[in-house]
């Protein structure tokens, strides 16, 4: 049996491999399978068939029945090109009260603290198990999550409250917002634009339904919000484009334009609803154009889809993380996370852990000592609750 390494120990091994979502996580997760495995604790694997380069990681400790704590993070990060760093992204750097390095706060810092509690957990032996479930590409839509939390069911047995350790600065974020992203191509008809109202311009039909967009956010600003939607900053579903690209020349009406659409939903919305909705505008849009020229198209390509996080009435996650944080406000956040996936998959979830969400996906990201240290006291607390339910 190996020493027991520090939680900083194994962030510094976490932060040094470069898990960037379109490239490999599994140094990172043979790393934490060897490690766990040298403190006798078995870790299994799902391996994405699509995607053989990237796994999931998932262990169980103490005793062997249902009702363990379910502690999940992602290991995937957010690309640093371009960023203006002052340190190495990939190496952990100390300096002015703060860890630096990519993922420190989304969300390694979480996931070395989780790896720490399990071997905590089994060294000391609970009566009430922990689980530790590691995923990957939570940065390009949470589509790891689902198929890992398939692939643990029938090999662990079932846990019953889920923290997500999302940074929310150790607060218990109990709803989040669920949502739907799209690619869109847009295929027009090429013609000089003298002769504009012979092609079709497929940037120009794609700004209709950008615009259209804009118009349905400003219906959903102006409409009363539900108690549900109150909550959220701000309180209603949002319709988003980040990303467009197209044309060849200004004088040719455009072949193709490429854009993003998605929406972030209330967690009562109807997330059906709002996808026959967007399908329908873009139907409309696509008739007008195959009108003009009836080789114009558009495709779409259904990227993500990530249901909301629905505030449990007594929920037994939401509890467990009062009473280990002490922290009885009200706290919901506008990101999504795969802990509205573990709901749908009949888990109790919560969203708890250290770091600022302000801090995710920037140049220098970091995590406060302050923080991590927090982070580590709720661990240690939780282990010692453990220690004492049956």
């Amino acid at each position: 049996m190996s020493d027991r390494l520090t939680p900083r120990e194994i962030l510094e091994k976490l932060v040094g491999f470069p898990t960037v979502s379109r490239d490999t996580n599994l140094p990172l997760v043979d790393w934490v399978e060897e490690y766990l495995a040298t403190h006798g604790i078995t870790a299994h694997r799902w391996t994405d068939p699509d995607q053989p380069h990237k796994a999931a990681l998932f262990a169980h400790v103490g005793p062997w029945e249902e009702g363990a704590v379910v502690l999940s993070g992602h290991t995937d990060v957010v690309p640093v090109d371009g960023q203006p760093w002052t340190s190495d992204p990939f190496t952990l750097t100390e300096r002015d009260g703060k860890l630096f390095g990519r993922g420190t706060t989304d969300m390694k810092g979480y996931d070395a603290l989780s790896i720490w509690a399990l071997v905590e957990a089994q060294a000391r032996g609970v009566a009430r198990p922990l689980q530790l479930a590691l995923s990957f590409d939570e940065e390009v839509g949470c589509t790891g999550a689902p198929p890992m939390i398939r692939a643990m069911q029938p090999v662990l047995p079932k846990g019953s409250a889920v923290i997500v350790g999302e940074p929310s600065t150790m607060h218990a974020v109990t709803g989040h917002k669920g949502g739907q992203g799209y690619w869109i191509d847009v295929w027009g008809f090429e013609v000089h634009s003298s002769i504009m109202h012979t092609g079709v311009n497929a940037i120009m039909e794609a700004a209709k339904i950008i615009d259209w967009a804009n118009a349905v956010n400003d219906e959903e600003r102006a409409r009363r919000p539900s108690d549900v939607a109150a909550i959220f900053d701000p309180p209603w579903t949002t319709l988003h484009c980040g990303l467009i690209e197209g044309g060849t020349a200004a004088n040719i009406t455009a072949k193709h334009c490429r854009f993003d659409l998605g929406f972030r939903a209330v967690p009562d919305a109807d997330m059906d609803g709002w996808r026959a909705m967007i399908r329908d505008k873009i139907a409309e849009v696509e008739a007008g154009m195959k009108a003009v020229h009836p080789e114009a198209r558009i495709d779409v390509d259904a990227r993500f889809a990530v249901p909301g996080l629905k505030p449990e009435e007594n929920g037994a996650a939401e509890a467990l993380a009062r009473a280990l944080t002490g922290d009885n406000a009200t706290h919901v956040v506008s990101y999504g996370t795969e802990a509205g996936q573990f709901q749908e998959a009949g888990y109790s979830a919560v969203v708890c852990g250290p770091g600022d969400i302000a801090q995710a996906h920037q140049p220098d990201e970091f995590i406060t000592l302050a923080q991590f240290a927090e982070g580590q006291d709720f661990m240690a607390r939780l282990v010692a609750r453990l220690q004492q339910e049956a």
